[in-house]
């Protein structure tokens, strides 16, 4: 089995940062490309940003420029830093894994619980 778990969400004034942390455990053979997500009140559920085995990374327009995805991967670890918050980044905001298990597997997705940010005065 594949653990997720995410981290590091809080309140926050506009303007400031945090930095999400997403750790996964578990049967890992490779951690390969792994997502944010946030999902508003009311809203769907949005890909914020990715990041690639190799380290390529993408990014929704609304956040290109203040957040940042990163990831550690002796650690399998992956990093969003969130700066200049605004009130619209308020958000449960989730992690999603694709692992590879072992060798020759399918590889699969895992998504953790989730961690609340908001952004308010």
């Amino acid at each position: 089995q594949v653990q997720v778990v995410e981290s590091g969400g809080g309140l926050v004034q506009p303007g400031g940062s945090l930095r999400l942390s997403c750790a996964a455990s578990g049967n890992i053979f490779t951690l390969n490309a792994v997502g944010w997500h946030r999902q508003a009140p009311g809203k769907q559920r949005e890909l914020v940003a990715s990041i690639t085995s190799d380290g390529s990374t993408k990014y929704v327009d609304s956040v290109k420029g203040r957040f940042a995805i990163s990831r550690d991967n002796a650690k399998h670890t992956v990093y969003l830093q969130m700066n200049s918050l605004k009130p619209e980044d308020t958000a449960v905001y989730y992690c999603n894994v694709d692992v590879t298990r072992w060798v020759g597997a399918p590889s699969r997705g895992y998504w953790g619980q989730g961690t609340q940010v908001t952004v308010s005065s």
